[in-house]
């Protein structure tokens, strides 16, 4: 059997990637011939990149996901909000500065040019990982529940660095396998420092006593090694040697023991580990078909604890019951299709590459994080996407989405443009 997956596939890089050497004083759209004895990949594709309004779409899903996660965090918060802060809207109010920080930053993020934001990558990766370091520290990293996940910034708040290491992780991947794409057969120079990086991600991510990200670190680099051409028994080399460290991880943890127990016994500790993942149940059924609406009906989310974090989506499925989960579902796939076909039309390998990423980031966590509150997964820390409470994530999503955008307006012409 073959153990690399074709170059032809829907999610391949787009065929306009060709081995050609550097093109120096030639004329405009004058395709390069390709040396016998000199071949290197190229990221100028053979036609001519046009410079294209943002994909509409796309961006329409964006903003029906922010509508629906403003609206479904100020239903489900009221009641936790009035008995924390004495205001119902205390968490909408957050998440509406939050948002507008990142959709400023978002706006940025389009409209910058993609060479030069590769010209600061090596920073803002290092960069991300200090965060990382730094939570260790005391004095500038926080401390709860035995974890230390955030650093203090001035005014009181926090930083979760955890969240930043996924859009560096695939800004990473996405810059290596650019350069070394004439050489993945060569593991030296490409397969081994792209697995030395994400191993340094996960590795300090799971120091903070943050598995569950950790572990979302590690699904999403092997999602980026796959879509770049990594052959296929790398993979099973490397489930052969990461299965038996990650259950070894697992059970020296008392704490993700008892969380594995819960979730394959729901009677166990449903006062304690059970009790969050129960109440999620028991509000996404009583959502029934139609919902019971963004009202005050919404009496099982009330007595999920922080139920505008983890748990929002057991919010969102008692307001709008089976046809609401069905018509999110139908939106969150349709942003990743139009991300995917973004990625498989874009005549640039890095700006591909990168799309994918960010698309299977917002992709994935969501789906987790739905999973985990139906009780189909063990209960872990990671947000909903768009409707979560939390600066952090709220900004790390925006910047994705800007990412993805400004890859959109990068798209090869039609065959009559170009003729």
């Amino acid at each position: 059997m073959n153990d690399s997956h074709s170059g032809n596939d829907f999610y391949s890089l787009p065929p306009y990637i060709t081995q050609s050497v550097p093109y120096q004083n030639q004329p405009q759209n004058q395709l390069t011939n390709v040396s016998s004895t000199n071949k290197t990949y190229s990221v100028r594709p053979e036609r001519p990149l046009n410079r294209k309004k943002m994909d509409l779409g796309l961006v329409v899903s964006i903003v029906l996901l922010l509508g629906l996660g403003l609206i479904t965090l100020y239903a489900s918060s009221q009641s936790y909000a009035l008995r924390l802060k004495d205001d119902a809207l205390y968490f909408v109010k957050r998440q509406l500065l939050f948002l507008f920080c990142g959709l400023a930053m978002m706006v940025v993020t389009v409209c910058l040019d993609m060479n030069y934001i590769r010209r600061i990558l090596p920073f803002l990766v290092i960069g991300t990982f200090v965060l990382c370091l730094l939570t260790f520290f005391p004095g500038i990293g926080q401390e709860r529940n035995g974890a230390r996940r955030w650093i203090n910034v001035p005014g009181g708040g926090t930083l979760q660095p955890s969240e930043f290491a996924k859009l560096a992780l695939i800004l990473f991947c996405a810059n290596l396998f650019d350069k070394k794409a004439d050489r993945l057969d060569n593991p030296a120079v490409s397969i081994y420092p792209a697995a030395l990086g994400l191993f340094l991600f996960v590795v300090v991510v799971y120091l903070q006593d943050d598995f569950s990200t950790s572990m979302f670190l590690l699904l999403l680099g092997l999602c980026m090694f796959y879509i770049a051409g990594v052959k296929l028994r790398w993979f099973f080399a490397f489930l052969v040697f990461a299965i038996p460290i990650a259950i070894l991880f697992i059970f020296t943890s008392e704490f993700r023991v008892e969380r594995l127990i819960a979730f394959l016994v729901p009677d166990y500790d449903v006062n304690g580990m059970n009790f969050q993942v129960n109440n999620a149940k028991r509000a996404i059924t009583a959502g029934g078909m139609w919902g019971n609406g963004f009202g005050t009906g919404l009496s099982y989310v009330s007595r999920i604890p922080e139920v505008q974090a983890d748990f929002i989506f057991a919010g969102f499925a008692e307001a709008m019951g089976f046809v609401g989960v069905i018509g999110y579902f139908i939106v969150l796939g349709y942003f990743y299709v139009r991300t995917m076909i973004i990625a498989a039309k874009c005549a640039d390998r890095f700006r591909s590459l990168l799309a994918f990423g960010c698309g299977t980031l917002i992709f994935f966590q969501s789906l987790m994080n739905c999973a985990v509150s139906s009780g189909a997964m063990p209960a872990t820390g990671i947000p909903l996407p768009f409707f979560s409470a939390g600066g952090t994530s709220v900004i790390v999503m925006m910047l994705a989405c800007g990412l993805i955008i400004n890859v959109s307006q990068y798209k090869t012409v039609s065959e009559n443009e170009y003729e």
